[in-house]
């Protein structure tokens, strides 16, 4: 790994910390080759101090360590991307990142429609949302209507109408994120099962 500590001067190159599993960005710090070879030789993210001067390990004194995944460099082999498993909190003020916000399973717009269904459920009457009107229905109602749109996606999948094919895949999709909903669950207890088993 060739990496370009004298770019800036000071022998330090800037190091972006994502958890290895969610993607999120944890946090920002800085290595020089010392901490480098450190976090590499022990499997722990190393940093350097900028104000201490010196070498230090996260999680030295929290007990809240990055466990090292996987390490990458830029198209100018001057930054660092350190993909982690972190162990507790990331930041000193007992926040998940940095920034503050919760170190959650993200599935973009996936997320976005869970938590939008979330509030049509608690926050909307069943005559101002369809959504509100089938949580109301209940279970049996939901999970017909999720029968329903597996039968309509796999007759177009025996057709060749690709747009038909995918608004109803679509229509299944929405129905199902409804269906975990009012079982309490979310995506993401889907997906860390299908990670159990891969």
């Amino acid at each position: 790994m060739e990496i370009d500590f004298n770019k800036n001067g000071d022998g330090l190159v800037p190091v972006i910390i994502q958890d290895a599993n969610t993607k999120n960005v944890l946090m920002l710090g800085y290595m020089n080759e010392e901490a480098l070879n450190k976090t590499m030789t022990t499997k722990q993210v190393t940093f350097y101090s900028r104000t201490k001067k010196r070498l230090w390990t996260k999680g030295e004194e929290s007990g809240n360590f990055l466990n090292l995944v996987e390490i990458k460099t830029d198209c100018d082999n001057d930054t660092l991307l350190v993909r982690v498993n972190p162990v507790g909190p990331t930041c000193h003020l007992g926040t998940d990142t940095c920034w503050g916000e919760d170190n959650l399973q993200n599935f973009g717009f996936l997320t976005q429609l869970e938590t939008i269904i979330k509030d049509r459920k608690e926050n909307f009457k069943p005559n101002e949302s369809y959504v509100a009107s089938l949580f109301e229905k209940g279970i049996n109602k939901i999970a017909q209507k999720v029968g329903e749109e597996a039968v309509e996606t796999i007759i177009e999948a025996k057709d060749s109408n690709a747009e038909l094919f995918l608004n109803e895949s679509a229509d299944l999709l929405f129905h199902y994120l409804i269906l975990l909903q009012s079982k309490g669950h979310t995506l993401n207890d889907v997906v860390e099962i299908l990670k159990q088993r891969h």
